[in-house]
Order: structure tokens, then C-alpha cells, then sequence
């Protein structure tokens, strides 16, 4: 989400907001709308090898996200999407006449990244959240089994992702591919190579340390926020942003309840455990991700987006070196002030050992190409 854009709504674009929000059934009344009306518009679009950036937040995954959207090819969904998430072409239509400007902000992470309508962003998990509402749980968000496929979503997914290429990507309507970077992803890596056999997952994964620290710092910063700005919760709240603040719901990957314990999420040691649980989760996958170290992402951007874009087969289309530029060749500052408790950093650091080997082993970008 970003500071400028949700924040500086108008009236009638807050009174919007809440009337596309007020239900589920609203989305998905407008979406079977745009399907009957507009439906010339993408049926002839082939929606193959879709790519979904995924991992904990915190891990790099927008910035992944912001560089493989400079390749032609792919398609994404973008802040100008809002509210109507479900329904992109209707919506576009809409609001064609009254078109945004596309000017950049810092968004609201106060991580400098600067965004703006245009930019593309994570509102996919309208769509997840549509079908599999019993997933969301009060105390956390469930995970999702390969057996947990649904017939009206998998051809609702379909289709949707014809109408983001046909809307982003007119000219690539036979090659263009649907990218995403959703962070709740991370908990049903199974049911998507279920639903999406030819589909690339890359999960970028950071030092442990000081990704939790990264992690304890939004949590902060959105818990605070989230008291003082009420829409700002609520916008986050309606688009499935469980990640941090006052609506922070952890997913429930396997032995997170005793790693997790009595934990203080305002303290550092329940975000490493948290990362320990997701990433033993993850590693867990076997050769069905794409791991990508975070540091060698910011060492050597272009390496490292080269051999991505290898193994996903995606056209460069000259469009490296813009990619490759979105990247600061230093990572996130270091928390070393935060006392950290000895066992976990030792458990963390093992597994991270064991991602850096699996990475290597599959032939993906390491921290020293």
C-alpha cells in the first residue's frame, strides 16, 4: 500500500471503496458483469505460465515484483485496479475518463520504495479470499492442501488472468503471461501447482536475523498506523493484507504454535521463529520453487534476474538493464541492537544454510555468482 494513494482518497473514492468492499458477492456481481459485456475483449487470450512471487513480507518480494514487470511480456495487476479488483476491465472502462496520474509516492512502509498508480501491486488475495473465506481464521490463516481446489475457481482464475494480460499486455495476447507478487502465497504453494501445472514460483528468502527484524519493525510501524489512521486499516483489512499491525494473523505452517509459544509479536524472537516455521515449510516444497538469496539480489541484480528469468523462460526483450536497475546494491541496514534468542538464531541459521544449498543445488543465483 502506499502513502498518497489510499491515504489522500477522496470522499467519493472512499465511499467507492467501502461500496466494492461491503461483500464479497459485490466483486464477484461486477466481475460476472464485466464477463458478459466485455468478454470480447480477453477470450481470445491464452493465460498460460503464470508466475507468482511469493515469501514471508519483508523478503524482497515487490522489488521482485517492480523488475520482472519491466519485461514485456508479463502482465500484473496495478494500484489503478483498486477498488474494483475483481472486475480490472470493467473498471478500466469506468474510469477512462477520468484517469489518475501516475505520479510517484513513498508508500507506506517508509521503506523509500516509491510507487504510484501505475506501479504494479499485490491484490490478488481478493480473489483467494472470495472462494476460501473459511481459510481466514480469527487467531490466523489456514493453509491450503493440493486437495483444496475448487472448480468455480479455478475457471474464475482463468479467466481472470486473460482479462489482467488482455488489459496490461494488449500486444502479447498469445504470449503474454499473468505476474503476481502475493505474500499470503506462501501458504498454498501445493494447491497452486495443482491449479496452475505450468506455473513458475520464485520465493526470494533473506538472512533470518534480519529479515525478522525487518518483519518486528513493520509490525510496529502498521500498529501504530493502524491506530491512528482507521481507513488505513480497513483499505489494508479489504484487500487481505494480514501481514503486520492490528490485523496481523500468522499462517499456521506446521510447528509454528510451539515454535511460536507465548511469544510477543512486538518482540524480534516471534518473527524468527515465525521464519523458521515458513521456511522449513518452504524448503520443504523440494524443486518446486525457484529460491532466489535476497543479498545476491542486491549484490547482482542483473545475475540474478538473468538466471530467472532461464528457468522461467521469460523473453528479455532487451529489458534487463531496466530491471536490473530497480535494485540498490545494498541490502536492508542491519538490526543488530535487537537481542535475538541464541537457540533460534542457531536453528535459523541452519536452515538458512540449507535454502543457500538448495538454491545452489538448483542452479539458482547465489550471493556470489
Amino acid at each position: 500500500m502506499a502513502v498518497g494513494l489510499e491515504l489522500n482518497y477522496s470522499f467519493l473514492d472512499r465511499v467507492i471503496h467501502r461500496i466494492a468492499f461491503a461483500a464479497a458477492p459485490v466483486q464477484l456481481t461486477a466481475a460476472d458483469a464485466e464477463s458478459a459485456l466485455f468478454h470480447a475483449d480477453f477470450d481470445d487470450v491464452r493465460s498460460g505460465r503464470p508466475i507468482f512471487i511469493t515469501s514471508l513480507p519483508r523478503a524482497g518480494t515487490t522489488l521482485i515484483l517492480e523488475a520482472l514487470h519491466q519485461f514485456p511480456s508479463l502482465a500484473a495487476h496495478l494500484y489503478r485496479d483498486m477498488p474494483f479488483v475483481m472486475a480490472p476491465v470493467l473498471w478500466s472502462r469506468v474510469m477512462g475518463a477520468f484517469r489518475k496520474r501516475a505520479e510517484l509516492r513513498e508508500r507506506a512502509h517508509g521503506d523509500g520504495m516509491q510507487v504510484g498508480y501505475d506501479s504494479p501491486e499485490a491484490f490478488e488475495e481478493v480473489l483467494w479470499r472470495a472462494f476460501w473465506p473459511e481459510k481466514y481464521e480469527a487467531g490466523g490463516i489456514a493453509l491450503w492442501q493440493a486437495a483444496d481446489g475448487k472448480p468455480e475457481a479455478q475457471a474464475f482464475f482463468a479467466q481472470h488472468l486473460k482479462k489482467i494480460i488482455a488489459l496490461r499486455r494488449p500486444d502479447r495476447r498469445q504470449d503474454g503471461r499473468y505476474i503476481s507478487k502475493n505474500n499470503a502465497n506462501i501458504a498454498r504453494l501445493d494447491l497452486i501447482r495443482r491449479m496452475f501445472p505450468d506455473a513458475t514460483v520464485v520465493v526470494p528468502f533473506r538472512n533470518p536475523v534480519e529479515h525478522a527484524i525487518s518483519m518486528l519493525r513493520q509490525h510496529r510501524n502498521f500498529t501504530r498506523m493502524h491506530a491512528e489512521q482507521p481507513f488505513v486499516r480497513r483499505y489494508m483489512a479489504d484487500i487481505g493484507h494480514y501481514e503486520f499491525g492490528a490485523l496481523h494473523r500468522p499462517i499456521a505452517f506446521p510447528g509454528l504454535e510451539g515454535l511460536i509459544g507465548g511469544r510477543d509479536p512486538l518482540g524480534a524472537d516471534y518473527w524468527l521463529a515465525y521464519w523458521i516455521a515458513a521456511f522449513d515449510y518452504v524448503l520443504a516444497r523440494g524443486e518446486g520453487v525457484i529460491l532466489v538469496p535476497y543479498e545476491a539480489a542486491c549484490h547482482d541484480a542483473k545475475h540474478v534476474l538473468a538466471d530467472i528469468c532461464a528457468r522461467a523462460e521469460i523473453a528479455e526483450d532487451g529489458a534487463l538493464p531496466a530491471a536490473a536497475s530497480r535494485f540498490n546494491d545494498s541490502p536492508s541496514p542491519r538490526g543488530g541492537e535487537f537481542a535475538i534468542d541464541a537457540a533460534l538464531r542457531d536453528r535459523a541459521a541452519a536452515l538458512h544454510a540449507a535454502l543457500i544449498e538448495a538454491a545452489r543445488s538448483a542452479r539458482s543465483p547465489m550471493d556470489s555468482p
